[in-house]
């Protein structure tokens, strides 16, 4: 979005007019995150979650370059050139364990910023490319988290990888072959252990190219704010730097010490005791389970029981899927013309008191053992899911009769410092 009150780059030195002229390059950095870029000057911490992603994944990166120098993608060295790099590499304990933690604390920063801009409304019009984009970076975590997974080659990441590619299996005709296609053959070895490897160690770089797109849809329309209004003028606004470059190192100086408490103290919490054993074939774990943050999807895989017309394993891999798909149609069917959770007084209730508890319940019955009552309880909550979205949102939409939003942003920000009023604050949709 073209702001005509943001402030022009205007080098003065002359090296940097040469290179303004040559290689804009320093301009870029000034529009994109400088005085150049107006944003709302309402916004909280929960608007820091977007950098803090982003230094999670530099830490990913930097961490696995240095982690590939030394990792061996054999099936018969590849546990042990990880207990190598542990106890033979210098500080290679450090390196393994900011990588195995820096995914954890990936995964919970997007869950906040995906939460957040649930609540938000940050995925309705004219953002809709915004929530797309991220929606794909999501994805690619994913797939990169897994095969990241399956490379220390203990006992649950050879698990690991044959449940999850075993899903395929469950697709009529094609399944197979695509399950085959995936290990480069009938079982996890050499083949699908080197696909991984190469394919965890590129997935990072194509994020990095989804999250410069994301961040130029950003910029088009301009960041949301949480009253959802839209910017009016230049009061609206302050320049992301100084001011929200100094708000988000505060909330990457939080983020990086309980990145370090982790770290440093609890490394392996978040980890599972069988990937300290070697990969054996012939010995199944008692209970198979993901990385921590795959847990929600896993309870809705496992909550289908019952063969009705097609096989339940496929049903319950089509409805894991479309869990995280038919987040790419949420900007359609939220139809609510008002953006923010706070001028939505049905939405809140259905946000904080059904769907956030669903989540956490899917997720603490994904790591659970698949058995009574977890799995009755993760079909009630994944029930409730689908619902939430396909069914309560779109009724929410139109019988819910939104707050009184704010003339501007700068009106509710005032209001914070007087009596609390509003003044001539109108019930009329959000820009």
């Amino acid at each position: 979005m073209s702001f005509p009150w943001a402030e022009q780059y205007a080098p003065k030195h002359p090296f940097m007019r040469y290179m303004d002229e040559k290689l804009p390059l320093p301009r870029l950095v000034f529009n994109a995150v400088g005085g150049g870029y107006p944003v709302p000057r309402n916004l909280n911490y929960f608007w820091n979650f977007g950098v803090l992603a982003g230094a999670a994944l530099m830490i990913q990166i930097i961490t696995g370059i240095v982690l590939a120098m030394h990792y061996a993608a054999n099936a018969g060295v590849a546990f042990d050139s990880v207990e190598h790099i542990m106890r033979d590499v210098n500080s290679g304990w450090l390196l393994r364990y900011a990588h195995a933690n820096g995914a954890s604390m990936f995964f919970i920063v997007v869950y906040l910023h995906i939460f957040r801009g649930l609540y938000y409304g940050s995925y309705k019009a004219p953002r809709e490319m915004v929530w797309l984009l991220g929606l794909v970076i999501f994805l690619l975590m994913m797939a990169t988290a897994f095969m990241g997974y399956v490379l220390p080659w203990g006992q649950m990441s050879f698990w690991g990888a044959k449940v999850i590619t075993g899903l395929f299996g469950a697709i009529p005709l094609v399944g197979e072959p695509i399950q085959t296609w995936l290990l480069g053959g009938f079982a996890p070895d050499n083949a699908a252990l080197n696909r991984f490897f190469s394919l965890h160690f590129l997935l990072p770089f194509v994020i990095l190219g989804v999250i410069i797109l994301h961040i130029w849809a950003l910029h088009i329309p301009g960041s949301s704010n949480p009253t959802g209004v839209a910017v009016k003028g230049p009061q609206d606004t302050v320049p992301f730097h100084p001011y929200y470059t100094a708000k988000d190192g505060v909330g990457l100086g939080v983020f990086m010490i309980v990145f370090s408490l982790l770290l440093f103290f609890a490394p392996n919490f978040l980890g599972h005791a069988d990937n300290y054993i070697p990969a054996n074939p012939l010995s199944t774990p008692a209970h198979i389970v993901p990385e921590w943050y795959f847990w929600p999807f896993y309870a809705i895989l496992r909550a289908f029981t019952v063969d009705f017309i097609l096989p339940a394993k496929l049903w319950g891999v089509l409805a894991m899927f479309a869990s995280i798909l038919l987040l790419f149609f949420l900007p359609w069917l939220d139809k609510s013309p008002v953006r923010s959770g706070n001028y939505r007084p049905l939405f809140k209730k259905f946000f904080w008191f059904g769907l956030i508890p669903c989540v956490l319940i899917l997720g603490y019955c994904g790591g659970a053992p698949a058995e009574e009552p977890y799995v009755m309880i993760s079909q009630l909550a994944s029930a409730y899911y689908f619902a939430h979205f396909l069914i309560i949102l779109p009724i929410i939409s139109k019988i819910e009769r939104p707050l009184p939003l704010p003339n501007s942003i700068t009106e509710s920000v005032l209001a914070k410092h007087t009596d609390g009023t509003l003044g001539d604050a109108t019930p009329a949709p959000a820009a």
